[in-house]
């Protein structure tokens, strides 16, 4: 009776771990993109330098380099030049910082520099990032390239495109779990892996850019599929509609059935062949724009177009009322990323390590990590603050996850500061009702 119980307590803790590792890990995957920019990434460092990279608006590496702006004052203005005349040379659009070692530190330096006012800095959770940088999917993408220069693609394709970057890491690697290694790993293998696949679709994949790793989540493919589709891209050149799918070697009818919806294809010959339509669906959509006397691409267009039309008129056996209605969204938004917009975030300045830190300081900050026990906010300082559940809200809080999620921001309130330990509590209840008798650490 006692093993029994002990079994079924020990089950249900599991499956309340992998839950809260799984709701974390899908609004990680799912943060907001930054979107298709020239971006100059930088993976920061003191004594061996921060390595450059320059990545094109596909993300392809165009240039690596090493600055060392924290190697005494000699040292800023020649790096400063430097870093000024690579944006100028490829015209970049956004500066990505990690947010490891160095990073505080190299993004005031950063912002020293007279950029154009429009070039934003932004710092990156670089998680995950180092295990990425030696995996053999980077050493197959980068094979001349060094460790450092993985490290700096990543933390940049990162800023541009959180999903398709993240998926090339084991989702156990990316730290944002509790108790994952005392979970049954066959359970948490299925339930991340299941959470990336629905992440993936959710968003959809364009077929022409997307690597190997990501075409491998979209239902319907698979590992040697998402091959397949890569190397007939690299000896017949970009898709240039969803039927030439069909041609890739041992793509079936199944798979395509399975998969087309999901891939996009930028600038088709057919505008639907960029949308979440399915191929299947194509014959309503033409039949909509033949009774309406325009073309597909007009539909597309004219929200007055779309307004006429009547859908019970195209209801059939196999196509219901709320097919159409899906239809029709996609209509008015076609390939839409279904991510939130991205918003600039900056950490307060001023505040670099955990020494600046006073208690009583309201600071910005993101959620890293939500627990059953509360939340760890990254504030700037190389050490989360863990935020109580106690402290989230001024209501009672049963679960975390009511109040927050990876990679929203907050503003915190700092309640006490141990440098011994390295413990920063922090509190997001009202200014007025947090948590009484804060100190600074011992």
């Amino acid at each position: 009776m006692e093993t029994e119980i002990l079994a079924a307590t020990r089950e249900r803790a599991d499956a309340e771990a992998i839950r809260v590792f799984a709701e974390n890990l899908r609004e990680l995957l799912l943060a907001s993109p930054l979107g298709r920019k020239n971006v100059l990434a930088i993976d920061p460092g003191f004594r061996t330098g921060c390595k450059i990279v320059c990545l094109d608006r596909q993300g392809v590496l165009k240039h690596s380099d090493v600055i060392y702006p924290h190697h005494g004052q000699k040292a800023l203005a020649p790096e400063a030049a430097k870093v000024a005349s690579l944006c100028e040379r490829y015209d970049i659009e956004a500066i990505a910082i990690g947010n490891g070692t160095a990073g505080r530190e190299t993004e005031a330096f950063i912002r020293s520099i007279k950029l154009p006012r429009n070039i934003p800095v932004i710092v990156v959770n670089e998680s995950g990032a180092s295990i990425y940088s030696a995996s053999k999917v980077a050493r197959e993408e980068f094979p001349n390239e060094d460790v450092t220069v993985r490290g700096a693609v990543s933390i940049g394709r990162r800023l541009t495109d959180p999903l398709a970057e993240l998926v090339k890491i084991d989702p156990k690697s990316i730290g944002v779990g509790q108790y994952q290694h005392d979970v049954d790993q066959s359970l948490l293998k299925q339930s991340l892996d299941d959470v990336v696949v629905s992440c993936v679709n959710k968003v959809g994949v364009e077929v022409n850019t997307a690597s190997k790793q990501l075409l491998t989540y979209v239902s319907g493919l698979g590992p040697q599929l998402a091959q397949n589709v890569i190397d007939y891209r690299n000896e017949n050149g970009p898709f240039t509609s969803r039927q030439a799918l069909k041609k890739v070697h041992r793509l079936g009818a199944k798979a395509f059935e399975q998969a087309a919806g999901f891939l996009r294809i930028r600038d088709a010959e057919n505008p639907l062949d960029s949308s979440a339509v399915h191929p299947e669906s194509y014959h309503v959509v033409d039949a909509m724009a033949g009774d309406a006397g325009v073309a597909v691409a007009d539909l597309m267009k004219d929200e007055s177009l779309r307004k006429k039309i009547r859908l019970q008129n195209y209801v059939t056996e196999t196509v219901g009322l709320p097919t159409l209605n899906d239809i029709m969204q996609e209509l008015a938004k076609p390939g839409r990323d279904p991510r939130k917009q991205f918003e600039v975030f900056s950490f307060a300045e001023g505040v670099n390590k955990i020494e600046d830190l006073q208690a009583g300081m309201k600071l910005p900050g993101i959620v890293t990590n939500v627990t059953a026990f509360g939340a760890f906010v990254d504030i700037g300082v190389h050490q989360d603050g863990l935020v109580h559940i106690s402290q989230l809200a001024d209501r009672y809080v049963k679960e975390p996850g009511e109040v927050v999620k990876v990679h929203q921001k907050v503003k915190v309130t700092v309640l006490d500061v141990d440098l011994a330990k390295k413990r920063i509590s922090l509190s997001m209840k009202d200014g007025s009702k947090a948590g009484r008798g804060a100190k600074r650490g011992r």
